[in-house]
Order: C-alpha cells, then structure tokens, then sequence
C-alpha cells in the first residue's frame, strides 16, 4: 500500500508530474490548446474564459496551478483581460514550480506565443523530471467521488460500491470529498445524524436546503430526463443514490471548492454558489465537479456512471465505475470497474468496493486510467462566488 510519489514543497505528494498550460481567457484559449497539444503526455490545458475578474476563478486557478500533481505552470494571456496573472504566477512561483508567463499581445501574435510555449514546456518538462521522488501512503491521498449519467442501477450498484471504497480509504487515513448538495435533497437529516459534532450537522443541513433553494429559483432539479429514460423514477430515489457513493463513515468537514481538507476523513464539498442566485445551473457538467475537487487537493475522482460518460479530466486521473452491466459492455473500452456485476449477480458490494480500492491504489502507483490512456483531458470553470467557511465546518 505504498508507492512513489512527488514532493512538492507545501508537504504534499503528487501521483503525476504534469506542466499545466493556462490560458486566462477565452482570446488565449487557442494559443495555449496549440501550446499543449504539442506534448499531450506531458502538457495538460486548463484555463479560465471569462474576461471579467471573479475572486472564484482566481482562487481555483490558484489551486489549481498549484496542485501536487502539477510540477510545472505555463500562464497565456491575451493582454488586455482583468484576470490577475501577476498575482497568479507570483502563487505559482512562491510555490517552488518553473513558471512563465506569455502575453500574446506583447510576443508578436499567435505564431510566435506558440514557438515560445513549445520552447517553455521542452524546458519545464527536463526540469521537473529531477523533482524528487518520495514514498506516499493511501494517508496522502485526497480523493473524490462524481455520478453522472445516473440510471436505475447507478444507487444499487456503482454509488454503493464507491462508497464502501470510501469506508476503506478513510479507514487507510485518506481524505476523501463527495458532492453535490443539489443532488442530496432529502438527505440533509440522515448525514447530519453522521456529523462529526452537532454543530457541522446544521452546517449540513444548511448547506442542503440552500441548493434547494438555489433550483427552486432557477426551476431545475437534480432529476433530468436522461435519468428518467435510464429507469430513475422520482428525486427521492435519485438523491438516495447520490448519496450512495458517500458510504457509512462519520462526516468529519463541510468544504467549499479549494478548500484542502486539514487530514484524512470524509467531507462534503458544496458546490452551490453563495448569496442570491445570479450564476444559473451551479455546474453545467460533471467535470465542473471534478474540477472543483481537484482545486480541493483532489489526487484523483471515481466517477460512477449508468448510462455512461467517457470523460477524463486535466490534472487528475478519473476511475470510471460501470454500474450498468448493459452499458458496460458497450463502453468497456472507457470503463475501469464494472460495477454491472453485482446487478448479475456475479460480485457484491463488498468485493467491487475491494476493487475500487485496488484501482485507488494502482493508479496513484502510476498505473493509466482508461480515459488517460485514451487522452481525455477535460476541463471546465466558470463563474461563482462563496464566501468563507465557517469554524463549524471543520470540527476536526
């Protein structure tokens, strides 16, 4: 149960050791794409598109650039946004990591921001490659949980098998963070009766009815009529699913996205921006989620699908958990488990949780997820704000 991993300077281990190219926005979107693409084993393309500055964005490409999987910081600006890249690679550079910033209205234009990106990443990647190697332990670990493209099987099979993975790295001392308050409508009591004081039980509570809130404005829901074709018949058995995948452990945080949990446990991340409602849907895909648990210090995302997803994401490996033996064998190519097994009864709960965890554990040692091998890169941030958590948050 241990393995080699990277050490960075604030203490924490990465699992990889990629140069994370930035675009600032969407007018540098295309240079830096050009930039990364000419390594895509090495270079993974993240970035901000707004042109208006959000303390969010700002915060979460801080985390970002600086996450222990990260090693080294490409940042590509137009010029002329209000994103704050000074600030941003001052972060990047008081965090010990090669960095540089191009400015395609000050370098000459598309071509020769592109040369010189290319000519930045061949250096950073001879740099980081001397970074020193350490052994991690699963306590290292900070790792996430996702479901998307739910269907009748997602809450019997792929949620409940992810969470006892779950029980068996907060045990390990790991940290781990599942999500999302709107898709836990109806659960608010039953976590809070696992809080690890009183105190963080209302925090629960309170985070729950404010993402109720938060839909009933907008007029969304959880429950979207993919799930319905895929068998989900109302929200409660949605929720009920979703919640699934947290397992049985006492919940010892509420976090909100690029906050790093203090040590091991479990958290719950909320994602659904604070103050009046101004952003629309709080995360417009999956990987919104994963990006923000990554911003968490998130080394890595299980992601439990029924219908199916074939998304991977920048920065951190995603385990793709088939709970469909149907879909399974039609997307096996992007799957990694196959919770499916225990709906035909060829496994149970406990022996595909046994498996997750073992992936857990192959891929932080190195091992390729299928949407790594397959080069999915994913990446999406967009407006929010949250204000700070409070000391009940974290009891621990």
């Amino acid at each position: 149960m241990s393995w080699m991993g990277y050490q960075r300077t604030d203490g924490r281990k990465g699992i990889r050791n990629v140069v994370a190219v930035a675009y600032l926005v969407e007018c540098a979107h295309f240079v830096a794409r050009e930039i990364a693409s000419s390594d895509r084993e090495n270079a993974h393309l993240i970035g901000f598109p707004g042109c208006f500055p959000n303390e969010y964005a700002q915060r979460m490409m801080e985390r970002l650039c600086t996450h222990p999987n990260v090693g080294a910081v490409l940042l590509v600006s137009l010029g002329c946004e209000s994103f704050n890249r000074v600030k941003l690679e001052k972060v990047v550079r008081d965090s010990g990591r090669p960095v540089e910033t191009l400015v395609i209205q000050k370098a000459g234009g598309t071509r020769a921001t592109i040369e010189a990106g290319k000519a930045f990443l061949a250096r950073a990647v001879g740099e980081i490659a001397q970074v020193q190697k350490v052994p991690m332990d699963v306590s290292d670990l900070v790792v996430g949980t996702v479901c998307g493209g739910s269907d009748g099987t997602s809450g019997i099979s792929g949620n409940p098998a992810a969470g006892r993975a779950f029980d068996c790295l907060v045990e390990a001392g790991a940290a781990c963070i599942f999500e999302e308050t709107g898709e836990l409508i109806g659960c608010e009591d039953i976590m809070a009766a696992r809080a690890a004081t009183p105190e963080l039980g209302e925090e629960l509570r309170a985070s729950v009815e404010k993402a109720a809130r938060y839909y009933a404005t907008l007029g969304y829901g959880s429950f979207a009529a993919g799930n319905a074709d895929g068998g989900l018949t109302t929200i409660e058995e949605k929720s009920m699913g979703a919640y699934a995948k947290s397992g049985a452990s006492p919940i010892s945080g509420l976090i909100k996205p690029g906050d790093i949990p203090p040590s091991g446990g479990l958290y719950l991340m909320d994602v659904v921006p604070d103050g009046p409602v101004r952003f629309g849907f709080p995360n417009i895909s999956d990987n919104a989620e994963i990006v923000e648990m990554m911003a968490s210090g998130a080394h890595m995302t299980l992601f439990v699908t029924g219908r199916g997803s074939v998304v991977g994401s920048a920065i951190s490996p995603v385990i793709k958990i088939a709970a469909n033996p149907d879909m399974y064998r039609r997307l096996s190519d992007d799957m990694d488990v196959n919770a499916g097994r225990i709906i035909t009864g060829d496994a149970g709960l406990d022996d595909v949780g046994d498996e997750i965890f073992d992936a857990v554990l192959n891929v932080a040692g190195g091992a390729r997820t299928k949407s790594e091998a397959l080069g999915h890169a994913e990446f999406i941030l967009t407006y929010k704000t949250f204000e700070p958590i409070g000391p009940a948050c974290l009891p621990v």
